[in-house]
């Protein structure tokens, strides 16, 4: 059994497939596993340039850190770092918590909230069509919705655009909400049984957690764990199946090699899925896959004095609409969520830059990206002085964007795996971008190989 890409699904996979008896060696190119996933302790920061957090949407999330043995070491957030913030009238404003703080809020105007209260009398939209998540929000809840929530969340999640991105795909859980209960609002009070039953959580209500050390404890355990199992600095750039097993060519620090192996998963990003050579036995192409777009992202982590910022940042921090106009697309508050993110009378922020909305910002060097992020911190959160930490890494593709019209690429995998027998494909191109969907991703392939193979 082999598993191309160390990233977080395929450890996943392959903790599960060797817990379970099953024969795995794990393939990564670099000299490391985690994938985005990276952790910094340094000078009394701890920074993340991935993820800051693990959402448990699925009862896979839990299972798979105490199988770990990593509960003594997970955290979960403070209660009082709860707030979130969104930014309007260019300062940031909590979003409202209850539905009476919805109808008080500043965030929104009266005719925004009005349109609310009419989504679930709206008609649903029963044609088919395709749709953006521009598009579906500006149907059923108008523009300014739009525009000061939904572009503001997609940053967020996909430093994406709203007016590229699939509904179905991307956010599928609403287009499904629409198709069977008529209207989103409907669907979340009478979804709700169902979701019990399930054991799933909407990622909106899902608890969040990290460890003690950051999220690199979750992925550097789940390495050791494979031991000799574990290939760091190993390329595989070819795969061929010329009959019952596939045939792998490495790229190794010694030169090249070969392996054989019965299975193979593929959990490693699109656009390196598309460079790969794969014939069974024919040749497969699969170039397509480099059409899937992965914008640009600079991860920031910025340490302040406490004394030098005015707002409280307590909260989990802020989300940044376009229209606002910073250069910026949000903040996590870091320190306020865990202990020991900061030394003692600091705190410190994470600042995400670039995306579609502004992908030139992100590869700027530190010099000219450190006062660009500290120039908006000033204006939003009252930051006076200099940062007493400051760290980046700059991801050139970050995030895969499930646009409209990903149905084909997602079509072409299944056909893929159809077409090369013991060739599977998982991960955040394919089950879902955040880390919580590419563990279940993981999971998922070791219990379909755990079954063919029982």
């Amino acid at each position: 059994m082999a598993i191309i890409g160390g990233g977080i699904t395929g450890l996943t996979a392959a903790f599960y497939l060797k817990r379970a008896g099953v024969p795995v060696t794990l393939y990564e190119s670099s000299p490391r596993v985690g994938g985005v996933i990276q952790s910094l302790r340094q000078d009394g920061y701890l920074a993340e340039f991935g993820p800051n957090t693990l959402l448990e949407t699925s009862p896979k999330i839990g299972q798979l850190v105490r199988d770990a043995g990593l509960s003594a070491r997970r955290l979960d957030p403070d209660p009082a770092a709860s707030a979130r913030y969104v930014v309007r009238y260019q300062r940031p404003i909590p979003m409202p918590a209850t539905q009476l703080g919805f109808f008080t809020t500043e965030l929104f105007s009266l005719r925004a909230k009005l349109a609310l209260l009419r989504e679930p009398f709206r008609p649903a939209r029963r044609d088919g069509v395709e749709e953006s998540i521009a598009q579906f929000v500006q149907r059923r809840l108008g523009q300014e919705f739009l525009d000061q929530a939904i572009d503001a969340l997609v940053a967020g999640i996909y430093a994406g655009d709203p007016h590229k991105l699939s509904l179905q795909h991307a956010f599928p859980k609403l287009a499904e909400l629409e198709a069977r209960y008529g209207s989103m609002i409907k669907g979340q009070i009478l979804g709700a049984r169902e979701r019990q039953r399930t054991g799933e959580v909407a990622k909106d209500r899902a608890p969040k957690f990290s460890f003690d050390e950051g999220l690199q404890v979750l992925t550097d355990t789940l390495g050791q764990t494979l031991g000799d199992s574990l290939r760091l600095n190993t390329a595989v750039t070819q795969l061929t199946r010329p009959g019952a097993a596939w045939n792998l060519d490495l790229q190794t620090p010694n030169g090249t090699a070969q392996a054989t192996h019965d299975t193979v998963v593929y959990a490693g990003t699109a656009y390196r899925l598309a460079e790969l050579k794969v014939a069974a036995p024919a040749p497969l192409d699969l170039s397509a896959f480099s059409e899937i777009r992965y914008p640009p992202v600079a991860s920031v982590v910025l340490g302040f004095r406490r004394s030098d910022v005015t707002h409280p940042c307590h909260g989990f921090g802020m989300l940044i609409p376009g229209v606002e106009g910073f250069n910026i697309l949000g903040a996590i508050f870091s320190s306020a969520l865990f202990p020991n993110r900061a030394p003692a009378g600091h705190l410190t922020l994470t600042i995400y830059v670039g995306g579609e909305r502004q992908p030139e910002l992100a590869a700027l060097p530190p010099e000219k990206l450190y006062p660009l992020v500290t120039a908006d911190l000033r204006r939003l959160l009252g930051v006076r002085g200099e940062p007493t930490f400051a760290h980046s890494v700059f991801w050139p593709r970050a995030i895969p964007q499930y646009n409209v019209g990903y149905g084909r690429f997602r079509a072409r995998m299944t056909e893929l795996e159809q077409q090369a027998p013991g060739l599977l494909l998982a991960g955040s191109y394919r089950d879902g971008v955040s880390l919580s969907d590419s563990i279940v991703s993981g999971g998922k392939v070791a219990e379909r190989i755990n079954a063919a193979v029982a």
